[in-house]
C-alpha cells in the first residue's frame, strides 16, 4: 500500500491524515535533535492511528462505504491475485474482436487448489485508467471472460470471480457489438457451469456490469462495497435532477454488504483491515484467500447436476414481494 506520502485520504480519513502529519512532525524533530527521544511520541501516535481506523470502520455511513469502494488506494483484482495466488498466467483475448483490458483473468494457483480467476480491472493511474477503461468491460470483455470460465469447465478447474465495475461501457460501439446480450449470455451460462463458482465483489458492484461476471454457487461481499442496479449519483439525479442527493440515496438504496446479506441476495462478508482494504494490501487478501478456499472444498463435494440445481433454485428465488388484496 502507498506510504504516506503518496496516500490519498478522504474527507472522512482527515483525522488519520493529521496524525501522520504529527508523525513527520515528530520525526523531522527528531532528526534535528538526537538528545531527545521522539520514538515514544511516535509509537503513541501510530496506536492513535490504528484506534482512528477502528472508530471510523464502525460508524461507517452507507455514503461512506460507496466512497470506500471506489477509494484511489484501494487493491483492485489484478493485486488481490498477486497477494492471494501464485503461478498467474493471463490468458487475453475473446478470439473474435481484440483484447478488453477492462476484464483480467487466467489460471493461478490458490494455496494448492488451481483455480480460474477472473475480474474487472481499474487502472491506479490516469493513464492506465485509460487504458482499462475505468473497469468499465465492452462485450468482447464480456465474452473474454465466458470463454475462460468455458475453459475452466472443459479442465474441471474451479472459477473465481472478482467484481469491481462502475457498470459496463455504455458507448454506442459497445452497444453495436451487442453488450447486452453479451452480459446477458454469460449470465446464461454461469447458471449452467459445471464447475465451483464462487463470485466477490471487492469494489463497486454496478448493474449489469457486475452482474456479468456474478452469478456462481457463492457470492461474498467485502465489508467496504456495493452491490446494486444504479448508482448513487445516478440514482439521486433522476429523483432529484441533482446528485446532491447522492447521500440520501445511498442509504435509500440500501446497497452495502450487511444489507445485502439481510436480502438474501449475497451469502457472506469479508472483513477487511481497519478502515478499509487500502490500508493493508496483504491482510486484505489473506482475509479474502481464508474465506474462498472452504467455500471451494465445500463445493467441490457436491455433484455439478446439484451445484446447477442449487444455483437455479438460488437465483430463482431472488427478490420478495407484496400483493395488495383485490378490491
Amino acid at each position: 500500500m502507498p506510504s504516506y506520502p503518496n496516500r490519498q485520504f478522504l474527507d472522512f480519513e482527515t483525522p488519520i491524515k493529521e496524525l501522520y502529519e504529527q508523525i513527520e512532525v515528530a520525526k523531522k524533530a527528531s532528526e534535528k535533535n538526537n538528545k531527545v527521544d521522539y520514538n515514544a511520541i511516535i509509537s503513541q501516535l501510530q496506536d492513535n492511528i490504528l484506534e482512528k481506523r477502528r472508530e471510523i470502520t464502525e460508524h461507517l455511513t452507507s455514503w461512506q462505504k460507496v466512497q470506500l469502494s471506489r477509494h484511489p488506494d484501494r487493491p483492485y483484482t489484478l493485486k488481490y491475485i498477486t497477494k492471494m495466488c501464485t503461478d498467474f498466467i493471463e490468458l487475453h483475448g475473446d478470439r473474435n474482436v481484440r483484447d478488453d483490458k477492462a476484464m483480467v483473468g487466467g489460471l493461478a494457483k490458490l494455496g494448492d487448489q488451481t483455480i480460474m480467476i477472473i475480474g474487472q480491472q481499474k487502472g491506479i493511474n490516469t493513464k492506465m485508467r485509460q487504458e482499462r477503461n475505468f473497469g468499465m468491460a465492452n462485450p468482447e470483455g464480456y465474452r473474454k471472460a465466458l470463454r475462460l470460465m468455458r475453459l475452466a469447465e472443459k479442465f474441471d478447474i474451479p472459477v473465481v470471480t472478482l467484481l469491481d465495475t462502475p457498470g459496463a461501457f455504455p458507448g454506442i460501439e459497445a452497444e453495436e457489438r451487442g453488450q447486452g446480450e453479451a452480459i446477458a449470455r454469460n449470465i446464461y451460462e454461469m447458471l449452467r457451469l459445471k464447475v465451483p463458482t464462487i463470485c466477490v465483489v471487492i469494489g463497486e458492484g454496478a448493474s449489469g456490469g457486475a452482474l456479468g461476471i456474478g452469478v456462481g454457487d457463492r457470492v461474498l461481499m467485502l465489508e467496504n462495497t456495493w452491490y446494486t442496479v444504479i448508482s448513487p449519483e445516478s440514482c439521486s439525479s433522476i429523483l432529484w435532477r441533482s446528485w446532491d442527493k447522492k447521500e440520501v440515496a445511498a442509504e435509500q438504496l440500501k446497497l452495502t454488504s450487511d444489507h445485502m446479506l439481510k436480502f438474501g441476495l449475497v451469502d457472506g462478508v469479508v472483513p477487511e483491515p481497519l478502515g478499509g482494504a487500502h490500508w493493508d494490501y496483504d491482510e486484505a487478501a489473506q482475509l479474502l484467500k481464508t474465506h474462498i478456499l472452504p467455500l471451494i472444498e465445500e463445493l467441490k463435494k457436491i455433484s455439478p447436476e446439484e451445484r446447477i440445481r442449487q444455483r437455479i433454485v438460488k437465483f430463482g428465488n431472488m427478490g420478495f414481494f407484496d400483493e395488495l388484496p383485490e378490491n
